[in-house]
């Protein structure tokens, strides 16, 4: 991996069994790899063309999720992007400007920071890297789950940004993407090893943030245009 990578897109709930009859049951996705880390579980899950979404659970009475869930529900937590050099990635983001929060350099086989989502347009960037193929798929129990009704292709992530600049610094120089100006308000970018893209709507009067996972499929119709009861998050189907 010469360039960052958009790895995959983390939501946040309060229950991952909870998660598995939309990503499953009406999404198609399959279990990839999952575990316990501290004050949470994760679990992540494989869709057809390589995306990748993950679902965090708090543990425990208190922690980061708990605060996350209390201040905002469920929705998306979090995007990761793999790095060649973690160093290296979080120079270009104090070069820019940002302050590097959680800073973790104490296990080589795994490093990581992230970008504030106060400075990181409403999200919080996790920049990881890994160094003998930790965070792989490896042994997992996943929750029970539905069998799958179709296979969905996960497109990536919409945001909102109110700054077009912002938008292109963040996306473009900091994380290296290849953007693609798509129409006056809207900006894609793409990771050449990655299968999933963002999507930039710029909307000066706005807020900052996530808006929808998009997807793809040639199965039922779309899910409801609304953010879902679980997963909190907007699903848009779009052609692919």
């Amino acid at each position: 991996m010469s360039t960052p990578r958009l790895d995959h897109i983390a939501l946040a709930v309060p229950r991952m069994a909870d998660a598995t009859a939309t990503l499953v049951g009406e999404l198609g996705g399959l279990p990839h790899h999952g575990g316990t880390s501290g004050a949470y579980r994760f679990g992540q899950w494989r869709f057809a063309g390589g995306g990748r979404l993950e679902v965090l659970e708090p543990r425990g009475a208190d922690g980061f999720l708990h605060r996350f869930l209390a201040q905002r529900g469920p929705g998306v937590h979090h995007v990761t992007f793999m790095v060649a050099d973690l160093d290296a990635a979080c120079a270009r983001a104090r070069a820019r400007g940002y302050r590097i929060v959680g800073y973790d350099g104490a296990d080589p086989e795994w490093r990581e920071a992230f970008l504030h989502p106060k400075e990181a347009q409403g999200i919080v960037v996790q920049l990881a890297e890994s160094r003998a193929g930790a965070g792989g798929p490896g042994p997992w129990t996943p929750p029970p789950a539905p069998p799958p009704a179709r296979a969905v292709t996960v497109l990536g992530l919409r945001l909102r940004a109110r700054s077009r600049a912002h938008a292109l610094a963040q996306w473009g120089v900091v994380l290296a993407g290849r953007v693609e100006d798509t129409a006056p308000d809207e900006v894609t970018v793409r990771w050449p090893e990655s299968p999933m893209r963002l999507v930039v709507t710029i909307d000066p009067a706005g807020e900052d943030g996530p808006v929808a996972i998009e997807y793809a499929s040639d199965g039922p119709g779309p899910l409801p245009a609304r953010p879902h009861p679980v997963l909190g998050v907007v699903f848009r189907r779009r052609g692919a």
